[in-house]
């Protein structure tokens, strides 16, 4: 979808999002201190995903892991250092994120300093990359708003409970959405990121063999036993979300759904429970309505629990808190 065609129903999107969030972020809030942001940002990111395809799918990932755990703040970014202990990218859930994903930021944030020393937040780095590059796999496009501060902290004993697992029950899911003030149509369009990417076979290996998951398609489980053979032997062994269509940002991963065509236990379910169903249905049959809801969505995703003023920092590098940079 043109991203001109969505520019009204966005706008109009702007005054459901929190109020204090909304009065301390502003898409204009690098125009004079940093004005080629946008253009560094873009030009980045568009390289790394034409080299790496899979570059957007972590990327989306990595910010939905960052801002539900303690908020959109680039915690997941720092390396585990004396002063944060053991860091949220350590967590067991979080090892499975691609390094690219950590990569195309760190590259951005690279080419920012050299222009812009200081400026420019991890936070809003990933923000602004994630938006880029679901417009760039044909998702829809986003005003993202700016000036969010980075942490000084991460602790991986923040995580658990805060990011919904693959053989999580939908009545957990909701809950830990509705934790965060999400209801149960957006956790649905969230849920929607799954058009791209993958999942290694050892978090769905239990739906394929001994027994199969009956909601499975027969023949698509035949197809994943084949795929994932090996991989108690090759924990690298994945399948796309959407074996339809892995690269493009749509709602074929709802099409599947309704198919029994779905890697993990949770996303089957949601074809099914009948909280989540007429969202499944609805998004299947109405990619525009899938788009609308994501955009409504990822805009309350991205003001999570920012930082502003002295509740964080610019950082000089986005793996490590400023104090332990050497000037």
């Amino acid at each position: 979808m043109a991203a001109s065609s969505l520019l009204l129903p966005l706008l109009l999107l702007f005054p459901l999002l929190p109020p204090m969030a909304e009065s301390k972020l502003t898409p204009n809030y690098y125009d004079k201190t940093c004005p080629n942001f946008a253009k560094i940002v873009q030009e980045t990111v568009v390289d790394k995903q034409l080299a790496v395809p899979s570059t957007a799918a972590g990327t989306l990932r990595l910010f939905f892991h960052d801002c539900v755990v303690g908020g959109c703040d680039a915690s997941l970014l720092l390396n585990s250092n004396p002063l944060t202990s053991t860091a949220e990218r350590d967590h067991d859930i979080n090892k499975a994120l691609p390094g690219d994903a950590f990569d195309v930021i760190i590259r951005t944030k690279t080419k920012l300093e050299l222009i812009c020393p200081g400026i420019v937040s991890c936070a809003d780095i990933i923000a602004e990359a994630t938006r880029d590059l679901v417009s760039m796999v044909g998702g829809p496009y986003y005003p993202v708003r700016l000036g969010r501060k980075d942490s000084f902290q991460s602790h991986a004993s923040d995580v658990e409970g805060h990011v919904a697992r693959g053989n999580m029950s939908i009545s957990r899911i909701i809950e830990i959405f509705a934790a965060k003030g999400f209801n149960v149509q957006e956790m649905v369009a969230l849920t929607g990121a799954h058009t791209i990417g993958f999942a290694h076979c050892s978090e769905f290996a239990n739906r394929i063999f001994d027994p199969v998951d009956p909601t499975l398609n027969p023949a698509y489980a035949q197809g994943l036993q084949k795929l994932c053979a090996n991989y108690k032997t090759d924990p690298t062994m994945a399948a796309f979300f959407d074996p339809m269509s892995p690269s493009k940002f749509d709602n074929m991963y709802y099409v599947n759904l309704k198919n029994g065509v779905a890697l993990l236990s949770s996303d089957q379910a949601m074809a099914l429970d009948p909280r989540t169903k007429p969202f499944v249905d609805l998004y299947a049959a109405n990619q525009t309505a899938f788009f609308e809801a994501f955009t409504h969505a990822m805009l309350k995703v991205s003001v999570l629990d920012i930082k502003t003023g002295r509740q964080g920092e610019v950082r000089r590098r986005c793996d490590l808190p400023n104090s332990l940079q050497k000037n």
